[in-house]
């Protein structure tokens, strides 16, 4: 007997299992309803890992947001003119960096979110920001600023409410 024939004959045997148990598992499926209970019941418990995960993912994302805010507060911001200048065009340039790299979103926020804080329009700056950054770094730059009670946006305050009452989607 040739290695080849040996071979077919191997890779025929398996294809035809896989077929059976296939046309076994439909039927079964179709025709036994303690069956397509049990398979409802592990669907419905996979989706529901799959959802906590998303939400300890997402808290501990927030957590990581509200950690990265608290440090920036806690560093302080330049008050002098020059400096804020400076400040502004360094930490806007360092934003522009990290989203070009795709690297941490988080950190890219932050560094919008520290310009922010030194524009003397920070209202007008959120617009050219909903322009120019990308989506998910935006909306972790409107968490940053609905955490942020001291920030001033026009007549708004972030202790008005969510971000999107204040213009950042």
């Amino acid at each position: 007997m040739q290695t080849s024939t040996l071979i077919i004959a191997s890779a025929g045997t398996v294809l035809t299992g896989l077929l059976a148990y296939a046309v076994y598992f439909d039927h079964k499926r179709q025709t036994d309803p303690e069956f397509r209970r049990a398979l409802k019941k592990n669907n419905r418990r996979m989706a529901r890992a799959v959802k906590e995960e998303a939400e300890a993912q997402g808290a501990m994302e927030r957590e990581a947001i509200k950690k990265a805010v608290q440090q920036a507060k806690d560093e302080g911001f330049p008050t002098d003119l020059e400096e804020k200048e400076t400040y502004f065009m360094g930490q806007v340039a360092k934003g522009e960096s990290l989203c070009a790299e795709g690297a941490d979103k988080v950190e890219a926020a932050l560094s919008f979110y520290k310009a922010l804080k030194v524009y003397p329009q920070p209202k007008d700056l959120i617009s050219i920001y909903d322009k120019t950054v990308p989506k998910e770094v935006l909306e972790i730059l409107a968490e940053m600023v609905a955490m942020d009670a001291g920030l001033k946006l026009g007549s708004f305050t972030a202790e008005g409410g969510s971000a999107e009452n204040q213009g950042v989607e």
